[in-house]
């Protein structure tokens, strides 16, 4: 056992201590003169296995940004390389750091693969007929329409066979359905667009991983012509969740039940705009999407409460596991609610779930619960399963939060006072839960800035008010309701839940209106994610004051090279908007407010669009506009490329423009197809254009080539 051991710990795997030592209760900034001794430390305590998933995820982002896909021999080749460095170190202190090549190596082999068991081919060119098909997943319904994915569209007649695995349909909310069902209806199919602009939400990369080839809607004829299994477990499930919901209709109304269905069954589709903008300035957008605060809540009550009532029974008390015995309960409870929130499709539901597994897991191996290894496991085993989840907003922003929360929860503190008082109590849960929702919410501040172009400077106010109502009404009538369900007695109990979600909803707007006019936030780029992961690595590495170094850094680092410019001029592949910046502000020279494009452009960039921009002229062939820098002419009509080309610094088309078309920048038809979106802007020493496209290349398994 001893000569296990003592390999282990050679190898930078020994297990952490369950208690500090003594020497080091003093913060490592104060006691030793450099960074040095604290990494050293850091490495023989075993540290290098924290540093796994961010090792992966290095690898999945290399893969990403790949211009073209890597041939399997040379992945073959690379591979077989370093098992034989492995090899040769596996006596060697630097056997970890070889550990890391490895894990950079299956974190770039990760999304091949998964895009080889559940890629699809992607549709190229809108198809339209009658089809029938296999429901998969709901995804979404209202009283309006529903969002479903279907599998295995087939043509009936004449119509175009696809090859595409999945498409995403919106279908009307009649007849109803269950995953299982056949369906039949008349279609229009559309590719799956592309990112918005460079940088921003990839539709396609994701699309693909998830086997979606298409999206489309109903055009006419929508029916069910076979209902599923009864027997299908996933069908059973869905219905489970309708009925649910439906009870919780029958109860409340209006944004109530909307968020109450959220917070239940995982169904986020009645949500209005104007809760969830109220609900994101207060810093509570996610009270209603069930994560790792609604499992904790659920598992981890399930577990006191149980705990509690057979230490309450001599009998049980002296002769049972209790502990064991109610972390079974609570890894069960948390299992239960994942398939109600939707499954293995939940994503951020199912991170949570396996990281309470593992929670659990140590209590019913006697072990410490909340450690960073945990957390890296738990990481590692949402990689594997869902690489593509890595470049996801909720994947960043949980994943930073855990690792943020665990760490400090690592760092030295002074041991708890003793017998305290009701208020003593009382203000110690008020601090814990404000120092635990500031803590996540500077965590996750650079990945919510980066993604949604919005924080909530009042969120810690913001959870402070509402999570008591949370923890201690809306989540536990909540559970109650369900129970109650069978028996047909929910109602006072969704009642309750209503009442607690009107407090929490009237929290959000008090909070909501304390913070208008301090939304405001940076543009940031990719190399700031980039700086944020490598910080937050450094971080979860070192167990010392050391490990706040690398947050410290990357806040100047950022500011200094991670900020983004805003565009002089954008320009949609997909419609006709192109917006022009001018001293007055961003107008379109052609296109029309309240597309999709410049809605995005516009929530993206924090300012408006108008319909016009200042100093814009149009006729019958195109329109001109100038500033005091330069001249862009957009082209209606071929006939206006003799007079155009050459004479503004920018031509834009969108048809093929003639090789004679010199003497200006030129984005034309083909271009447009290519890149997608076009960032513009200009350079006063280069006197022309910087561009950037959404889309780099079109090589990809996921980039819809044009036809």
């Amino acid at each position: 056992m001893l000569e296990a051991e003592t390999r282990e710990r050679d190898a930078g795997l020994a297990p952490v201590p369950a208690e500090t030592p003594p020497g080091r209760r003093l913060p490592a900034l104060w006691s030793r003169p450099a960074a040095a001794a604290g990494l050293a430390d850091a490495v023989v305590t075993r540290r290098l296995f924290v540093l796994l998933p961010f090792a992966m995820i290095a690898g999945l982002i290399a893969y990403a940004v790949l211009p073209g896909e890597p041939e399997p021999q040379a992945l073959l080749a690379i591979g077989l390389a370093l098992a034989g460095l492995v090899g040769l170190l596996r006596r060697s202190a630097a056997l970890p750091l070889a550990g890391l090549l490895v894990a950079a190596w299956i974190g770039f082999c990760l999304l091949p693969v998964h895009g080889l068991w559940f890629g699809t081919v992607m549709l190229t060119r809108p198809a339209y007929g009658l089809y029938e098909g296999r429901v998969d997943e709901i995804v979404s319904a209202t009283a309006e329409t529903r969002r479903i994915v279907v599998s295995g569209l087939a043509p009936l007649a004449d119509d175009r066979p696809l090859a595409i695995s999945r498409a995403r349909l919106v279908v009307p909310p009649e007849p109803p359905l269950a995953p299982g069902d056949t369906v039949r209806a008349k279609l229009r199919l559309a590719p799956v667009p592309g990112p918005i602009l460079p940088g921003a939400f990839d539709g396609q990369f994701h699309a693909y991983f998830a086997g979606i080839g298409a999206y489309g809607n109903v055009t006419s004829g929508f029916e069910r012509v076979r209902q599923g299994d009864s027997l299908d477990a996933t069908r059973a499930i869905e219905a489970l969740r309708m009925a649910i919901g439906a009870r919780i209709d029958a109860v409340l109304d209006g944004p109530s039940a909307a968020i109450g269905r959220a917070m239940v069954v995982g169904d986020q589709s009645a949500i209005d705009d104007e809760t969830r903008d109220v609900m994101a300035a207060a810093g509570l957008a996610h009270i209603y999407s069930i994560s790792g605060l609604h499992l904790s809540i659920v598992a981890g009550g399930t577990f006191f409460l149980l705990r509690l009532l057979l230490a309450s029974i001599a009998a049980t008390a002296t002769r049972w596991p209790i502990k064991k015995i109610a972390a079974v309960a609570g890894l069960l409870a948390a299992a239960g609610y994942l398939l109600l929130a939707g499954g293995l499709a939940n994503v951020p539901a199912l991170r949570s779930t396996i990281m309470l597994a593992l929670v659990f897991g140590a209590v019913l191996a006697g072990r410490r619960a909340l450690t960073m290894r945990n957390v890296v496991i738990a990481a590692l085993a949402i990689i594997v399963i869902d690489p593509a989840s890595v470049f996801r907003a909720s994947f960043q922003l949980s994943f930073a939060a855990v690792v943020a929360l665990i760490g400090i929860y690592e760092m030295p503190r002074p041991p708890p006072a003793g017998d305290r008082n009701w208020g003593q109590r009382l203000w110690a849960t008020i601090w814990a839960t404000a120092l635990t929702s500031f803590i996540a919410g500077t965590a996750t501040l650079l990945f919510s800035a980066y993604h949604f172009q919005q924080t909530a400077p009042l969120g810690v106010l913001g959870n402070v008010l509402v999570l008591p109502v949370v923890s201690l009404v809306i989540m536990p009538f909540a559970v109650l309701s369900v129970l109650a369900m069978p028996f047909g007695v929910e109602a006072p109990f969704v009642a309750i839940m209503g009442w607690g979600i009107d407090r929490m909803v009237d929290g959000a707007v008090l909070v909501a209106g304390w913070s208008e006019g301090l939304t405001g936030n940076p543009l940031l780029s990719g190399l700031a994610l980039v700086i944020g992961l490598i910080a937050l690595a450094w971080f979860a590495f070192l167990n010392s004051w050391w490990r706040l170094l690398g947050p410290a850094v990357a806040v100047p680092l950022i500011l200094l090279v991670g900020l983004d410019q805003r565009p002089d001029i954008l320009i949609a592949d997909s419609t006709q908007a192109v917006a022009l910046r001018t001293e007055a502000g961003m107008g379109l020279i052609t296109g029309r407010t309240g597309s999709f494009a410049v809605d995005v452009w516009s929530e993206h960039y924090q300012e408006p669009i108008v319909a016009k921009a200042e100093g814009a002229l149009c006729d019958s062939l195109g329109c001109i506009a100038t500033t005091d820098r330069f001249s862009v002419a957009v082209i209606r009509n071929g006939a206006a490329f003799a007079e155009d080309c050459g004479r503004n610094d920018l031509v834009i088309a969108r048809i093929r423009a003639p090789a004679t078309c010199t003497g200006s920048q030129v984005i034309d038809a083909d271009a447009l197809a290519a890149g997608g979106v076009h960032w513009l802007r200009w350079d006063d020493g280069a006197a022309r254009f910087d561009i950037r496209t959404a889309i780099p290349n079109l090589t990809r398994p996921w980039r819809v080539a044009p036809r």
